[in-house]
């Protein structure tokens, strides 16, 4: 039984929601299947509650830093490969396949999101054997109306490289909306980014941020269409001054 199915989808497009939620789209579909999500209210629904359990895939684990012999020998295999494909032709590594496989395959695996997340959460421990410890920076961000009177908070968690958003007591977006990260480097207009998440029935959220906020002055959420947007529709909700 597909995720459409179960979500009582009956759009003839709900078979691409759990693709286009997983980032899986070829990229010629990406943008019609967003025209279609303006104009179907199933879609987006089924969208909106997806979009959280991909995001939970992102945070499951805390980030970890690879042994350098262990990156050393799987950079050493995928310059192998790519030697080999590039002898063989741009097409060696595209074999035929009925493209609704791939989606029956990929629907199904977010209803295994547990299990999922516990096989990430153990590569991620079995990566951070022997690595560094690393310092904690914490950044509180201000929360804007209207969700300031939800009690609301928010904060950066950034660790070396790695940098979170963490919402407590947060109002979930609107029905068919997503909250959207955005980058501001001083005066310019804020840079989107594919940071999407929404909140749990308390209000929790994290998500995290593209970059190491290098050259960033302000991160920036705004709630948007399902799939976000190139530029804010409506004001910040959240501001964090870096």
């Amino acid at each position: 039984m597909s995720a459409s199915e179960t979500s009582g989808n009956q759009c003839e497009h709900g078979v691409d929601v759990g693709a286009y939620a997983l980032g899986a789209l070829d990229e010629h579909e990406v943008e019609p299947f967003r025209a279609h999500l303006e104009t179907c209210a199933e879609c987006r629904e089924e969208l909106a509650q997806l979009q959280g359990v991909t995001d939970s895939l992102a945070i499951a684990v805390p980030h970890a830093q690879a042994p350098a012999d262990l990156r050393a020998r799987l950079m050493g295999v995928v310059h192998g490969e790519a030697e080999l494909l590039r002898a063989a032709g741009h097409e060696a590594d595209r074999p035929a396949r009925p493209r609704s496989v791939w989606r029956w395959r990929v629907l199904p695996a977010l209803a295994a999101t547990g299990a999922l997340a516990a096989g990430v959460l153990i590569g991620a421990l079995a990566l951070n054997t022997g690595s560094s410890q690393q310092t904690t920076r914490v950044i509180q961000a201000q929360v804007l109306p209207p969700a300031a009177g939800h009690d609301a908070t928010a904060a950066l968690r950034k660790v070396g490289s790695h940098v979170q958003l963490q919402v407590t007591g947060m109002p979930a977006p609107a029905l068919g909306r997503i909250y959207e990260v955005w980058l501001k480097d001083g005066s310019r207009p804020p840079e989107p980014t594919d940071a999407l998440f929404s909140v749990t029935g308390q209000g929790n959220g994290t998500v995290g941020v593209p970059g190491d906020l290098k050259g960033v002055s302000k991160v920036m959420v705004t709630e948007e269409p399902a799939g976000g947007s190139l530029k804010p529709t409506h004001s910040p909700v959240i501001v964090a001054s870096v």
